[in-house]
């Protein structure tokens, strides 16, 4: 049976994204760990935030998530907390909103801390194309940024919509749905990701 091997390359905390602008030059903040702690640094090697935090992510749109004790909250590229740490975890901020998790249930927020939708999910993905994909009752759906639920949970797994497709999982194979929930390549591959520049790279049969 023919395989499509994957390879993916990750270089964790480039984004430009995490740029800011000083005048015209950008300056991009790196994730640096030192005996345990996190921080940030710029290109140059120079800490500009110090490692001060148990865990920390990329910064996305102005906010980076990092955790101090058990809790999870947001910082902003001085190093400020923005939004206190009160989250049993947290991912980055995406158009808009960041998915956070209240006890034992996911929810949104926005960059001042608001709660926008709810912590009701089992869990979340961020948002992406305006939808983003949420767990209830062990199945996965997808919800507008109102928290209107768009497409119906019925899948087994599901990924950020890219290219007006989503990756998901159902019958233990991968196809894509439009933004309608719609199919429109049949499940059939073992594993499957985003779309990009028109392409999108999936595998065929075990490894």
């Amino acid at each position: 049976m023919k395989t499509v091997r994957i390879v993916s390359i990750l270089a964790f905390g480039f984004s430009l994204t995490q740029g800011w602008c000083l005048g015209k030059q950008a300056v991009i903040l790196y994730p640096v760990s030192m005996e345990g702690r996190k921080g940030f640094m710029n290109r140059d090697g120079t800490v500009i935030i110090n490692p001060q935090f148990l865990e920390a992510t990329p910064f996305s749109e102005g906010l980076a998530a990092v955790k101090t004790g058990d809790f999870w909250g947001f910082i902003d590229r001085l190093g400020r907390i923005v939004i206190p740490a009160r989250y049993n975890a947290a991912y980055s901020f995406s158009e808009g909103l960041a998915a956070v998790k209240d006890g034992n249930k996911w929810g949104y927020i926005d960059k001042r801390g608001k709660t926008v939708i709810a912590a009701q999910y089992e869990d979340a993905g961020s948002f992406s194309s305006g939808l983003a994909a949420v767990q209830m009752n062990a199945k996965w759906g997808y919800i507008s940024k109102s928290g209107k639920l768009v497409i119906a949970p019925s899948f087994d797994s599901a990924a950020p919509f890219a290219e007006r497709l989503a990756a998901v999982k159902t019958g233990g194979l991968w196809g894509y749905i439009n933004k309608t929930g719609e199919l429109l390549i049949e499940p059939q591959f073992t594993d499957a990701r985003i779309f990009s520049h028109g392409l999108a790279p999936v595998k065929i049969g075990a490894v």
